[in-house]
């Protein structure tokens, strides 16, 4: 795949680096590394530039990774924590277990990072430093990312599923229900879907609409048939074995941008909690605008990623800095 060229990267990296920006709901602050760890920023997307070279899909993985963290606990980088005895960590909840992506890339911004500058930048900062460059290097997204997150000492097995991250089976209410318990409004929720552009998801995600949807229609009526046939050759009957997986979009998969709402328009949204978003008037007017307008949407889906990256952060002496992304000090 096109990547952006290395050069400019860096220079427009160094020209947003020193924006400046506002945020009310928590105290953390562009450039926060600038007097203690001035090359941090420049080292998270130096190697997340190289993995995404390499493997395009760690980019979807690490947006996803940004998005489990602070969806639970808030923004502590709580997901990175391994299990111990006794103590199963987020890693092991259904919801993560063999599909959540990108924690070697994090081990190495780490590693560098703490050569550089020891004991100064979080995990939690570097999770949502790589979830911004995926952004950039996939759909030319870029945005100043507030930063001063400290990471939690705290990751039990059970917390995702437990109100906290919205499962792929969900209709419209349970949605906005979800993302208004962070403090995201509907409109952040429709925005964020978009990341849905890039990624995989496991057929046992949706083999329902496909198979299994009601008494009266083994397949989903709101699922495009020519997709729907599509899809039961890349997943055949549940029953069987193993799980594969499948992108989220057919039609750009390593390319973050509007064409999964463009995708909806055509009853060709993979997960139920895809196509609830034209179930209502409200957000089906959205995801029009967003499918005419690439540029409208990447700009919000900037906004929204800064405004999810607040949630419930860590700072002042309730957290630390973990020397190891994967265990508590």
């Amino acid at each position: 795949m096109k990547m952006p060229n290395s050069a400019f990267c860096f220079v427009f990296f160094l020209a947003i680096s020193t924006m400046s920006i506002t945020v009310s709901s928590a105290p953390l602050q562009v450039g926060f590394y600038k007097p203690t760890c001035p090359w941090a920023e420049v080292i998270v997307r130096k190697v997340v530039y190289k993995a995404l070279y390499q493997n395009p899909g760690l980019g979807a993985g690490l947006i996803r990774l940004h998005f489990h963290d602070c969806f639970v606990r808030g923004c502590d980088a709580s997901v990175l924590i391994d299990s111990t005895p006794g103590n199963p960590s987020e890693k092991e909840n259904i919801a993560n277990a063999n599909s959540l992506r990108g924690f070697e890339v994090i081990d190495a911004v780490k590693a560098e990072i703490e050569a550089a500058c020891p004991e100064t930048v979080s995990c939690a900062d570097i999770v949502a430093f790589a979830a911004r460059d995926s952004a950039y290097i996939l759909g030319g997204i870029n945005y100043a990312v507030p930063a001063g997150r400290l990471d939690g000492r705290v990751s039990h097995k059970d917390e995702p599923t437990q109100n906290n991250l919205p499962a792929p089976s969900f209709n419209l209410q349970q949605l906005q229900d979800n993302f208004a318990r962070k403090g995201l409004s509907l409109d952040d929720m429709v925005t964020l879907s978009g990341a849905h552009s890039i990624g995989r998801a496991h057929c046992a995600a949706f083999s329902n609409r496909l198979y299994s949807f009601n008494a009266t229609n083994p397949q989903d009526p709101s699922l495009d048939p020519a997709f729907a046939a599509i899809l039961k050759t890349k997943c055949p009957s549940p029953t069987d074995k193993p799980n594969p997986t499948v992108p989220l979009d057919f039609t750009t998969p390593y390319r973050l941008d509007n064409k999964y709402y463009q995708n909806l328009q055509y009853s060709r949204g993979l997960l139920t909690s895809d196509e609830s978003l034209m179930t209502s008037t409200s957000t089906a007017a959205t995801v029009s605008n967003f499918a005419r307008q690439g540029e409208v949407w990447a700009d919000k889906f900037a906004g929204a990623m800064v405004r999810m990256g607040l949630i419930d952060v860590l700072t002042g002496s309730d957290g630390e800095i973990r020397k190891n992304c994967r265990v508590i000090n």
